[in-house]
């Protein structure tokens, strides 16, 4: 079994290394990961400029770019075999709700899944501590690699998985809770009077809505929400055909019609 690992915190990150160690029961492990902090980049891929992947320890890369380039480098041309399935993490703080659009995290997993390669993404929540804090999410990505090795997954799915701090009391399927937000933007003077901004500079609030990977994590449990490529509202369709224009003619006309 060949298992890719990534990260968004950096090649050098404490979460990284444990996931890693903690896999290498199942098989060969290669990290290809970024070579510093790429924290909320999101799906982002490097097309007008060049990568460059060093190679810092035995099958341990360090890329000049994203996590999405660094899955898709790990897939398209490092490794000298396709791996069998991607794991993305340990991430420093969970990626719940909305936030799974900006994760770096997150989309290398999203990205494993586009090139056909089963995968999933592993947060912690928990954003200071030493090494030893992960251990619990290390333990839990090495049975999921194991048990997603052993049913596949469903199509055109990845696994998004939040793992709370200290002992979790047990595993719920999850869904994507919803963020509230307040304050993001905070504003500051410089010393020469200009403005600057930091975003996200506010704190973090979700709606505890039963069910959600929020409230899993805020009750001890590990989340562990099916994500799926197709973005599509399908509950829209409904809603879209009562559109009309000015002469009072259907806006649209629907395929399946």
């Amino acid at each position: 079994m060949l298992i890719l690992v990534t990260n968004d915190d950096g090649v050098h990150a404490a979460g990284l290394a444990l996931l890693a160690a903690s896999l290498a029961d199942l098989g060969r492990v290669v990290i290809v990961a970024p070579d510093r902090e790429r924290s909320a980049i999101g799906h982002a891929l490097t097309l007008h400029s060049p990568l460059r992947a060093e190679l810092i320890k035995p099958d341990i890369f360090a890329v000049d770019g994203t996590p999405t380039d660094c899955v898709n480098l790990g897939i398209h041309g490092l490794l000298d075999a396709r791996p069998d399935l991607v794991v993305s993490g340990i991430n420093r703080g969970a990626n719940m709700g909305e936030d799974v659009t900006y994760s770096g995290t997150v989309s290398a997993a999203l990205e494993a899944t586009l090139m056909g390669v089963p995968a999933f993404a592993i947060s912690l929540d928990l954003l200071t501590g030493d090494p030893s804090a992960y251990v619990a999410a290390g333990d839990f990505a090495k049975k999921l690699a194991a048990t997603v090795m052993r049913h596949g997954l469903p199509a055109d799915t990845f696994l998004n998985v939040n793992v709370p701090a200290g002992v979790p009391r047990g595993v719920r399927i999850t869904r994507q809770c919803k963020r509230r937000y307040e304050d993001m933007i905070v504003e500051k003077v410089d010393p020469r009077g200009r403005k600057y901004y930091w975003i996200g500079g506010g704190q973090c609030q979700f709606e505890p809505i039963a069910g959600s990977d929020f409230l899993a994590l805020a009750e001890g449990f590990v989340s562990v929400t099916p994500l799926h490529l197709d973005l599509t509202n399908y509950r829209s369709f409904d809603s879209l055909r009562l559109w009309q224009t000015t002469s009072e003619e259907a806006f649209f006309s629907m395929d399946n019609e």
